[in-house]
């Protein structure tokens, strides 16, 4: 995974950083959310933290991130399904994969998970559920194709980008589609995606689940998290992957 070159259907190139861990037979892959990359201080913090414990993961940043290949303007969650898609089609046949998703990531993990079993263990970190609800509140008063996202002009807001999220509306189906066991992590203080999110998708879901509330985190989690978090994902995957 420290060399193999990964490239989605539209042969973009997808960035992407290994931790080895001594348990070579598993292989934890990490989604960002949106504006987001895989060098995201929480992601690295969870990678190098699970890699001491023995688990080896794979930081991605979807097509039009970081430095990925394609355009801004072109991700969306279903162009994001197609980057975690070609990630997983690299991964060998006795790899057990488990997804962690941030966010947006966490919608991306959901909607594939419900139908792509390479995924046998799903986590979701601030998940997005209420895809059209966040757009609408979060960019309403921004015009797509002028404006950009929070103000900020490396990230501009297109109207790929809003009818994919409205279109979606929620990911509710596919929460009760997901069978894979899922921990769903949210602090108690996120005003980017609210932790209702998580308590919807955590009522719909019908698999094997578990929700960790943080107090007084907010989306993007702090440092003094980090080890909650790690201890969470490390104690879900011994319960599911085995010791």
């Amino acid at each position: 995974m420290t060399q193999s070159e990964i490239l989605n259907r539209h042969g973009e190139r997808i960035d992407h950083s290994f931790h080895p861990g001594s348990r070579m037979d598993s292989l934890v892959i990490m989604g960002h959310g949106v504006t987001g990359n895989k060098d995201r201080p929480h992601l690295i913090a969870i990678a190098e933290g699970l890699a001491e414990l023995g688990w080896s993961s794979l930081r991605i940043s979807f097509s039009g991130n970081g430095a990925s290949d394609g355009s801004f303007e072109s991700s969306c969650i279903t162009k994001e399904i197609g980057d975690l898609q070609a990630v997983l089609a690299t991964v060998p046949n006795e790899v057990r994969v488990a997804y962690l998703g941030h966010s947006m990531g966490g919608a991306v993990g959901v909607l594939t998970a419900a139908r792509d079993m390479r995924i046998q263990v799903l986590i979701s970190l601030a998940g997005m559920t209420h895809t059209a609800a966040f757009v609408d509140r979060e960019f309403g008063d921004v015009t797509p194709g002028v404006g950009c996202m929070w103000e900020d002009e490396s990230f501009p807001l297109s109207q790929t980008y809003v009818d994919d999220l409205r279109g979606i509306e929620d990911t509710l189906s596919a929460a009760e589609a997901v069978t894979q066991p899922w921990l769903l992590i949210h602090g108690s203080a996120d005003d980017i995606v609210p932790v209702q999110d998580s308590r919807d998708a955590f009522e719909a879901a019908k698999c094997q689940k578990q929700l960790l509330e943080i107090p007084d985190v907010g989306h993007a989690f702090h440092a003094a998290s980090y080890p909650k978090i790690i201890e969470a994902v490390d104690s879900w995957l011994s319960a599911h992957f085995g010791v």
